[in-house]
Protein backbone atom coordinates (compact mmCIF):
# COMPACT_ATOMS: atom_id res chain seq x y z
CA UNK A 1 0.00 0.00 0.00
CA UNK A 2 1.23 3.52 -0.81
CA UNK A 3 2.46 5.27 2.31
CA UNK A 4 1.98 8.71 0.71
CA UNK A 5 -1.39 9.16 -1.07
CA UNK A 6 -0.19 12.27 -2.91
CA UNK A 7 2.86 10.41 -4.26
CA UNK A 8 0.60 7.60 -5.40
CA UNK A 9 -1.61 10.08 -7.27
CA UNK A 10 1.45 11.71 -8.84
CA UNK A 11 2.53 8.31 -10.19
CA UNK A 12 -0.83 7.79 -11.87
CA UNK A 13 -2.52 5.71 -9.17
CA UNK A 14 -5.14 6.78 -6.71
CA UNK A 15 -4.89 5.82 -3.07
CA UNK A 16 -8.11 3.81 -3.37
CA UNK A 17 -6.86 1.99 -6.50
CA UNK A 18 -3.65 0.90 -4.79
CA UNK A 19 -5.61 -0.30 -1.76
CA UNK A 20 -7.95 -2.32 -3.97
CA UNK A 21 -4.98 -3.91 -5.79
CA UNK A 22 -3.34 -4.97 -2.53
CA UNK A 23 -6.68 -6.26 -1.32
CA UNK A 24 -7.17 -8.21 -4.55
CA UNK A 25 -3.74 -9.84 -4.19
CA UNK A 26 -4.49 -10.77 -0.59
CA UNK A 27 -7.85 -12.25 -1.66
CA UNK A 28 -6.17 -14.23 -4.45
CA UNK A 29 -3.59 -15.61 -2.01
CA UNK A 30 -6.30 -16.62 0.46
CA UNK A 31 -8.28 -18.27 -2.36
CA UNK A 32 -5.17 -20.21 -3.38
CA UNK A 33 -4.61 -21.45 0.17
CA UNK A 34 -8.29 -22.43 0.47
CA UNK A 35 -8.06 -24.39 -2.79
CA UNK A 36 -4.92 -26.22 -1.65
CA UNK A 37 -6.51 -27.03 1.72
CA UNK A 38 -9.67 -28.29 -0.01
CA UNK A 39 -7.71 -30.54 -2.40
CA UNK A 40 -5.55 -31.99 0.39
CA UNK A 41 -8.66 -32.58 2.52
CA UNK A 42 -10.39 -34.29 -0.42
CA UNK A 43 -7.35 -36.55 -0.93
CA UNK A 44 -7.33 -37.53 2.75
CA UNK A 45 -11.09 -38.18 2.90
CA UNK A 46 -11.24 -40.20 -0.33
CA UNK A 47 -8.08 -42.21 0.34
CA UNK A 48 -8.97 -43.10 3.94
CA UNK A 49 -12.61 -43.80 3.06
CA UNK A 50 -11.57 -46.10 0.22
CA UNK A 51 -9.43 -48.20 2.58
CA UNK A 52 -12.25 -48.55 5.13
CA UNK A 53 -14.86 -49.37 2.46
CA UNK A 54 -12.60 -52.00 0.88
CA UNK A 55 -11.92 -53.49 4.29
CA UNK A 56 -15.67 -53.75 4.88
CA UNK A 57 -16.25 -55.47 1.54
CA UNK A 58 -13.26 -57.81 1.81
CA UNK A 59 -13.46 -59.09 5.36
CA UNK A 60 -16.58 -57.82 7.08
CA UNK A 61 -18.38 -60.21 9.42
CA UNK A 62 -21.66 -58.85 8.03
CA UNK A 63 -20.92 -59.86 4.43
CA UNK A 64 -18.47 -62.77 4.64
CA UNK A 65 -17.80 -62.54 0.90
CA UNK A 66 -14.65 -64.53 0.17
CA UNK A 67 -14.12 -63.11 -3.34
CA UNK A 68 -11.45 -60.37 -3.33
CA UNK A 69 -10.81 -60.76 -7.07
CA UNK A 70 -14.50 -60.18 -7.83
CA UNK A 71 -14.55 -57.03 -5.70
CA UNK A 72 -11.43 -55.72 -7.46
CA UNK A 73 -12.80 -56.64 -10.90
CA UNK A 74 -16.02 -54.74 -10.23
CA UNK A 75 -14.04 -51.66 -9.18
CA UNK A 76 -12.18 -51.77 -12.51
CA UNK A 77 -15.48 -52.05 -14.41
CA UNK A 78 -16.85 -49.01 -12.55
CA UNK A 79 -13.70 -47.05 -13.42
CA UNK A 80 -14.06 -47.90 -17.13
CA UNK A 81 -17.71 -46.85 -17.07
CA UNK A 82 -16.91 -43.54 -15.35
CA UNK A 83 -14.09 -42.76 -17.81
CA UNK A 84 -16.41 -43.36 -20.79
CA UNK A 85 -19.30 -41.49 -19.17
CA UNK A 86 -17.21 -38.42 -18.33
CA UNK A 87 -15.55 -38.49 -21.75
CA UNK A 88 -18.94 -38.39 -23.50
CA UNK A 89 -20.11 -35.72 -21.06
CA UNK A 90 -17.03 -33.64 -21.83
CA UNK A 91 -17.82 -33.73 -25.56
CA UNK A 92 -21.50 -32.78 -25.22
CA UNK A 93 -21.16 -30.42 -22.26
CA UNK A 94 -17.63 -28.97 -22.43
CA UNK A 95 -18.62 -26.01 -20.28
CA UNK A 96 -19.63 -28.26 -17.39
CA UNK A 97 -17.48 -31.40 -17.70
CA UNK A 98 -13.71 -31.01 -18.14
CA UNK A 99 -12.57 -34.48 -19.21
CA UNK A 100 -10.44 -35.53 -22.20
CA UNK A 101 -11.99 -37.39 -25.10
CA UNK A 102 -11.39 -41.14 -24.91
CA UNK A 103 -10.67 -43.25 -27.98
CA UNK A 104 -9.91 -46.95 -27.58
CA UNK A 105 -7.34 -48.40 -30.00
CA UNK A 106 -6.54 -52.12 -30.23
CA UNK A 107 -2.81 -51.50 -30.69
CA UNK A 108 -2.67 -49.43 -27.49
CA UNK A 109 -4.55 -52.13 -25.59
CA UNK A 110 -1.79 -54.55 -26.61
CA UNK A 111 0.98 -52.02 -25.93
CA UNK A 112 -0.26 -51.31 -22.41
CA UNK A 113 -0.85 -55.00 -21.57
CA UNK A 114 2.51 -55.54 -19.73
CA UNK A 115 1.77 -52.57 -17.48
CA UNK A 116 -1.81 -53.76 -17.01
CA UNK A 117 -0.57 -57.16 -15.79
CA UNK A 118 1.51 -55.40 -13.13
CA UNK A 119 -1.47 -53.15 -12.38
CA UNK A 120 -3.68 -56.21 -11.85
CA UNK A 121 -1.10 -57.73 -9.52
CA UNK A 122 -0.79 -54.46 -7.62
CA UNK A 123 -4.48 -53.92 -6.89
CA UNK A 124 -5.05 -57.65 -6.27
CA UNK A 125 -2.30 -57.98 -3.68
CA UNK A 126 -3.28 -54.63 -2.15
CA UNK A 127 -6.77 -55.95 -1.52
CA UNK A 128 -5.54 -59.38 -0.41
CA UNK A 129 -3.24 -57.67 2.08
CA UNK A 130 -6.12 -55.53 3.35
CA UNK A 131 -8.32 -58.63 3.60
CA UNK A 132 -5.91 -60.42 5.97
CA UNK A 133 -4.55 -57.56 8.07
CA UNK A 134 -6.17 -54.70 9.95
CA UNK A 135 -6.46 -51.16 8.63
CA UNK A 136 -4.23 -49.96 11.50
CA UNK A 137 -1.38 -52.21 10.33
CA UNK A 138 -1.97 -51.59 6.62
CA UNK A 139 0.53 -48.72 6.41
CA UNK A 140 3.38 -50.73 7.93
CA UNK A 141 2.40 -53.86 6.02
CA UNK A 142 2.75 -51.96 2.75
CA UNK A 143 5.69 -49.77 3.80
CA UNK A 144 8.41 -51.42 1.68
CA UNK A 145 7.38 -49.70 -1.57
CA UNK A 146 10.22 -47.17 -1.23
CA UNK A 147 12.74 -49.96 -0.66
CA UNK A 148 11.57 -51.91 -3.72
CA UNK A 149 11.60 -48.70 -5.76
CA UNK A 150 15.30 -48.29 -4.98
CA UNK A 151 16.00 -51.95 -5.82
CA UNK A 152 14.11 -51.96 -9.14
CA UNK A 153 15.52 -48.57 -10.14
CA UNK A 154 19.00 -50.05 -9.81
CA UNK A 155 18.21 -53.41 -11.47
CA UNK A 156 16.10 -52.08 -14.36
CA UNK A 157 17.34 -48.51 -14.91
CA UNK A 158 20.92 -48.87 -13.58
CA UNK A 159 20.42 -45.79 -11.40
CA UNK A 160 22.23 -45.76 -8.08
CA UNK A 161 20.94 -44.31 -4.83
CA UNK A 162 22.88 -42.12 -2.40
CA UNK A 163 24.09 -43.44 0.95
CA UNK A 164 21.72 -41.12 2.85
CA UNK A 165 18.71 -42.41 0.92
CA UNK A 166 19.83 -46.00 1.51
CA UNK A 167 20.12 -45.24 5.23
CA UNK A 168 16.50 -44.07 5.20
CA UNK A 169 15.52 -47.33 3.48
CA UNK A 170 17.31 -49.18 6.28
CA UNK A 171 15.20 -47.27 8.83
CA UNK A 172 12.01 -48.23 6.95
CA UNK A 173 13.03 -51.91 6.92
CA UNK A 174 13.80 -51.80 10.65
CA UNK A 175 10.41 -50.21 11.35
CA UNK A 176 8.69 -52.82 9.18
CA UNK A 177 10.19 -55.79 11.07
CA UNK A 178 9.56 -54.08 14.39
CA UNK A 179 5.93 -53.59 13.39
CA UNK A 180 5.58 -57.24 12.31
CA UNK A 181 7.04 -58.35 15.64
CA UNK A 182 4.70 -56.11 17.65
CA UNK A 183 1.69 -57.16 15.57
CA UNK A 184 2.57 -60.72 16.55
CA UNK A 185 2.80 -59.68 20.21
CA UNK A 186 -0.70 -58.20 19.89
CA UNK A 187 -1.97 -61.54 18.59
CA UNK A 188 -3.33 -60.07 15.34
CA UNK A 189 -0.48 -60.95 12.98
CA UNK A 190 -1.33 -62.63 9.68
CA UNK A 191 1.78 -64.03 8.00
CA UNK A 192 -0.16 -64.40 4.76
CA UNK A 193 -1.27 -60.76 5.00
CA UNK A 194 2.34 -59.63 5.53
CA UNK A 195 3.48 -61.66 2.49
CA UNK A 196 0.71 -60.11 0.40
CA UNK A 197 1.78 -56.69 1.67
CA UNK A 198 5.40 -57.24 0.65
CA UNK A 199 4.36 -58.45 -2.82
CA UNK A 200 1.97 -55.50 -3.13
CA UNK A 201 4.80 -53.10 -2.25
CA UNK A 202 6.96 -54.62 -4.99
CA UNK A 203 4.11 -54.33 -7.49
CA UNK A 204 3.50 -50.67 -6.59
CA UNK A 205 7.19 -49.90 -7.25
CA UNK A 206 7.13 -51.81 -10.56
CA UNK A 207 3.90 -50.08 -11.57
CA UNK A 208 5.51 -46.65 -11.08
CA UNK A 209 8.52 -47.58 -13.22
CA UNK A 210 6.45 -49.13 -16.04
CA UNK A 211 3.99 -46.24 -15.98
CA UNK A 212 6.80 -43.82 -16.86
CA UNK A 213 7.69 -46.02 -19.84
CA UNK A 214 4.13 -46.49 -21.12
CA UNK A 215 2.76 -42.96 -20.60
CA UNK A 216 4.34 -41.57 -23.84
CA UNK A 217 2.34 -44.19 -25.80
CA UNK A 218 -0.90 -42.50 -24.70
CA UNK A 219 0.38 -38.94 -25.22
CA UNK A 220 1.24 -38.64 -21.50
CA UNK A 221 -2.48 -38.61 -20.75
CA UNK A 222 -3.02 -40.21 -17.33
CA UNK A 223 -6.75 -40.67 -17.92
CA UNK A 224 -6.21 -42.56 -21.19
CA UNK A 225 -3.75 -44.82 -19.40
CA UNK A 226 -6.29 -45.32 -16.62
CA UNK A 227 -8.89 -46.34 -19.19
CA UNK A 228 -6.60 -48.85 -20.95
CA UNK A 229 -5.32 -50.27 -17.67
CA UNK A 230 -8.82 -50.89 -16.37
CA UNK A 231 -10.11 -52.30 -19.66
CA UNK A 232 -7.26 -54.82 -19.68
CA UNK A 233 -7.74 -55.53 -15.98
CA UNK A 234 -11.49 -56.13 -16.44
CA UNK A 235 -10.62 -58.83 -18.99
CA UNK A 236 -7.67 -60.33 -17.11
CA UNK A 237 -9.64 -60.77 -13.89
CA UNK A 238 -12.27 -63.02 -15.51
CA UNK A 239 -10.05 -66.13 -15.97
CA UNK A 240 -8.50 -65.48 -12.54
CA UNK A 241 -11.93 -65.46 -10.90
CA UNK A 242 -12.80 -68.72 -12.66
CA UNK A 243 -9.44 -70.30 -11.73
CA UNK A 244 -9.79 -69.46 -8.02
CA UNK A 245 -13.44 -70.51 -7.83
CA UNK A 246 -14.81 -67.07 -7.08
CA UNK A 247 -17.61 -67.32 -9.65
CA UNK A 248 -19.30 -70.06 -7.63
CA UNK A 249 -18.60 -68.12 -4.42
CA UNK A 250 -20.35 -65.05 -5.82
CA UNK A 251 -23.41 -67.00 -7.01
CA UNK A 252 -23.70 -68.61 -3.55
CA UNK A 253 -23.39 -65.24 -1.81
CA UNK A 254 -26.61 -64.65 0.19
CA UNK A 255 -26.57 -60.85 -0.29
CA UNK A 256 -26.11 -60.92 -4.05
CA UNK A 257 -29.55 -59.36 -4.57
CA UNK A 258 -29.10 -56.87 -1.73
CA UNK A 259 -29.32 -53.21 -2.78
CA UNK A 260 -27.15 -52.22 0.18
CA UNK A 261 -24.34 -54.56 -0.92
CA UNK A 262 -24.30 -53.19 -4.47
CA UNK A 263 -24.40 -49.64 -3.14
CA UNK A 264 -21.20 -50.34 -1.20
CA UNK A 265 -19.67 -51.96 -4.30
CA UNK A 266 -20.46 -48.93 -6.46
CA UNK A 267 -19.14 -46.57 -3.76
CA UNK A 268 -15.86 -48.53 -3.64
CA UNK A 269 -15.57 -48.27 -7.43
CA UNK A 270 -16.22 -44.52 -7.35
CA UNK A 271 -13.59 -44.08 -4.64
CA UNK A 272 -11.14 -46.15 -6.73
CA UNK A 273 -11.73 -43.82 -9.67
CA UNK A 274 -11.69 -40.64 -7.57
CA UNK A 275 -8.38 -41.42 -5.85
CA UNK A 276 -6.60 -41.23 -9.21
CA UNK A 277 -8.12 -37.82 -9.87
CA UNK A 278 -7.43 -36.25 -6.48
CA UNK A 279 -3.88 -37.64 -6.43
CA UNK A 280 -3.09 -35.90 -9.70
CA UNK A 281 -4.89 -32.77 -8.54
CA UNK A 282 -2.94 -32.65 -5.27
CA UNK A 283 0.36 -32.92 -7.16
CA UNK A 284 -0.82 -30.19 -9.54
CA UNK A 285 -1.81 -27.62 -6.87
CA UNK A 286 1.16 -28.39 -4.60
CA UNK A 287 4.17 -30.47 -5.70
CA UNK A 288 5.29 -34.14 -5.81
CA UNK A 289 7.20 -33.58 -2.55
CA UNK A 290 4.16 -32.11 -0.79
CA UNK A 291 2.07 -35.00 -2.12
CA UNK A 292 4.46 -37.51 -0.54
CA UNK A 293 4.40 -35.61 2.76
CA UNK A 294 0.61 -35.46 2.63
CA UNK A 295 0.43 -39.20 1.91
CA UNK A 296 2.70 -39.99 4.85
CA UNK A 297 0.68 -37.79 7.20
CA UNK A 298 -2.54 -39.32 5.87
CA UNK A 299 -1.23 -42.81 6.65
CA UNK A 300 -0.53 -41.73 10.23
CA UNK A 301 -4.05 -40.31 10.60
CA UNK A 302 -5.51 -43.45 9.02
CA UNK A 303 -3.70 -45.65 11.55
CA UNK A 304 -5.00 -43.61 14.48
CA UNK A 305 -8.56 -43.58 13.10
CA UNK A 306 -8.48 -47.35 12.55
CA UNK A 307 -7.36 -47.99 16.13
CA UNK A 308 -10.17 -45.78 17.44
CA UNK A 309 -12.85 -47.19 15.10
CA UNK A 310 -11.98 -50.86 15.65
CA UNK A 311 -11.12 -50.29 19.33
CA UNK A 312 -7.63 -51.75 18.84
CA UNK A 313 -5.25 -51.54 21.79
CA UNK A 314 -1.61 -51.54 20.68
CA UNK A 315 1.63 -51.67 22.64
CA UNK A 316 3.98 -48.70 22.91
CA UNK A 317 6.55 -50.49 20.75
CA UNK A 318 3.86 -51.02 18.09
CA UNK A 319 3.37 -47.27 17.91
CA UNK A 320 7.14 -46.77 17.89
CA UNK A 321 7.40 -49.06 14.85
CA UNK A 322 4.89 -46.87 13.01
CA UNK A 323 6.85 -43.75 13.93
CA UNK A 324 10.09 -45.38 12.72
CA UNK A 325 8.51 -46.17 9.34
CA UNK A 326 7.09 -42.65 9.12
CA UNK A 327 10.47 -41.16 10.03
CA UNK A 328 12.27 -43.28 7.44
CA UNK A 329 9.73 -42.45 4.72
CA UNK A 330 9.81 -38.74 5.53
CA UNK A 331 13.62 -38.78 5.67
CA UNK A 332 13.84 -40.46 2.27
CA UNK A 333 11.52 -37.83 0.76
CA UNK A 334 13.61 -35.00 2.21
CA UNK A 335 16.89 -36.55 1.00
CA UNK A 336 15.53 -36.93 -2.53
CA UNK A 337 14.24 -33.34 -2.45
CA UNK A 338 17.67 -32.01 -1.55
CA UNK A 339 19.34 -34.16 -4.21
CA UNK A 340 16.91 -32.94 -6.87
CA UNK A 341 17.49 -29.34 -5.81
CA UNK A 342 21.27 -29.83 -5.97
CA UNK A 343 21.03 -31.41 -9.42
CA UNK A 344 18.85 -28.53 -10.60
CA UNK A 345 21.34 -25.95 -9.29
CA UNK A 346 24.25 -27.80 -10.90
CA UNK A 347 22.43 -28.01 -14.23
CA UNK A 348 21.56 -24.30 -14.04
CA UNK A 349 25.17 -23.41 -13.24
CA UNK A 350 26.37 -25.53 -16.17
CA UNK A 351 23.99 -23.77 -18.55
CA UNK A 352 25.07 -20.36 -17.29
CA UNK A 353 28.73 -21.33 -17.69
CA UNK A 354 28.08 -22.50 -21.25
CA UNK A 355 26.29 -19.26 -22.08
CA UNK A 356 29.23 -17.30 -20.67
CA UNK A 357 31.71 -19.28 -22.80
CA UNK A 358 29.60 -18.76 -25.93
CA UNK A 359 29.35 -15.03 -25.22
CA UNK A 360 33.12 -14.76 -24.75
CA UNK A 361 33.75 -16.65 -28.00
CA UNK A 362 31.38 -14.34 -29.90
CA UNK A 363 33.09 -11.26 -28.40
CA UNK A 364 36.46 -12.64 -29.49
CA UNK A 365 35.26 -13.20 -33.08
CA UNK A 366 33.70 -9.72 -33.35
CA UNK A 367 36.19 -7.36 -35.12
CA UNK A 368 37.11 -4.31 -33.13
CA UNK A 369 36.52 -0.88 -34.71
CA UNK A 370 39.76 1.17 -34.82
CA UNK A 371 39.75 4.34 -32.79
CA UNK A 372 39.54 7.46 -34.89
Amino acid sequence: MWQNPQRAMNRGFSYDDSSRRVGFKMESLVSKYIKIAAVVAAYWVISISMVFVNKYLLSSEDLKLDAPLFVTWFQCVVTVFLCVFLSVGGQFFPGYVAFPAMKVEAKLIRATLPLSIIFVCMITFNNLCLKHIGVAFYFVGRSLTTVFNVIFTYLMLQQTTSAKALACCGIIIAGFFMGVDQEGESGTLSILGVIYGVVASACVALNAIFTKKVLPLVDNNVWRLTLYNNINASILFIPLMILFGEVQEVFRFPFLSSVSFWNWMVISGIFGFAIGYVTGLQIQVTSPLTHNISGTAKACAQTILACIYYNDHKTNLWWVSNMVVLFGSGGYTEVKRREMKQQHNESLAAVQKMEQIVTEMEDTKTPKTPYT
